[in-house]
């Protein structure tokens, strides 16, 4: 068993930090909210800090899952960040959702302090960290991923290396864009069949063991025919999200048209309110045009 801290303690961190504490490893969290980390020792055991250099002093690996680019390099450096209180030849793994330039950014400075830097990008939401499967996309060292993968495994049911620091991140897009697709062309299948006047669960039943079958389609179709959008990752995060995939595009060359057009349907949804409903919201945008 290792000696790990985990940093950042949201609908994600909180349960996979618990996850770590249930396989055995010696946890101490940090959380901004200090309320937040007694509630994790409550419940979990362990021990929390007060601060990031604290809580990651003799830990072997440091996992952190904080909100964005500025906070993370917050997290890590600075006179209270992880890295001046990390010991030589530990490796920090970013769950953090942020751009492959700030990846390489901390994984460089990580490198001259004589750390190792894994970013680990997850999928799987919150239910995929509550029960511990969350897909994870690695970028980095090798060998310091190999050192990292039987911890990261206490939460994550595929986990794997994709290449050079920074490569989990730009895996992160890939899967982002492939939701944002996936959920508008869900949503406006179910719309149809709304306004086709058809029982848009029996259609469903029907189609989703054929070709256009997947994920949404099965865990997210009762909840949109519902208009219940409280069952996953925020659409504000969702355009977080996109918009590095858009920015990354720009510089890379990659034309993402349909994923620009989405991320717009997106902010017709913050428009209507819609920020902290999850991302199969996109029909509510649908049925408010009609009304319209």
């Amino acid at each position: 068993m290792a000696r790990v801290a985990f940093l950042g303690l949201g609908v994600m961190g909180f349960p996979m930090a618990g996850h770590l504490a249930a396989r055995g490893h010696e946890v101490t969290v940090w959380n901004r909210t200090g309320a937040k980390a007694a509630a994790w020792v409550d419940k979990h055991g362990g021990r929390a800090a007060p601060t990031a250099r604290q809580a990651v002093a003799d830990a072997e690996f440091v996992m952190a899952c904080v909100g964005n680019d500025d906070d993370l390099r917050q997290v890590c450096t600075g006179a209270d960040g992880a890295f001046a209180g990390m010991a030589a030849g530990a490796v920090f793994v970013d769950h953090t959702t942020v751009s492959a330039q700030v990846t390489r950014e901390m994984h460089g400075v990580a490198a001259g302090m004589g750390l190792g830097f894994v970013d680990a990008p997850v999928s799987g939401g919150q239910a995929g960290a509550e029960n511990g499967v969350l897909s994870i996309m690695c970028g980095g060292d090798a060998a310091q991923y190999a050192a990292a993968e039987p911890v990261m495994a206490a939460y994550g049911r595929t986990v794997k290396r994709i290449g050079d620091s920074g490569a989990g991140q730009l895996a992160k897009m890939v899967n982002q864009i492939c939701i944002a697709g996936l959920v508008q062309g869900l949503a406006e299948a179910l719309h149809f069949a709304e306004k086709a006047g058809l029982d848009g669960a029996a259609v469903v039943d029907v189609i989703q063991g054929g070709a256009a079958g997947s994920w949404q389609m099965v865990n997210r179709h009762k909840t949109m025919l519902d208009n219940r959008f409280d069952f996953g990752f925020a659409v504000d995060w969702m355009r977080k999200d996109l918009g590095i995939c858009l920015d990354t595009a720009d510089q890379i060359g990659a034309s993402l048209p349909g994923t620009a057009l989405i991320d717009q349907y997106y902010k017709d949804v913050q428009r209507m309110g819609g920020g902290r409903w999850d991302t199969s919201s996109l029909i509510a945008r649908l049925r408010v045009m009609d009304k319209g």
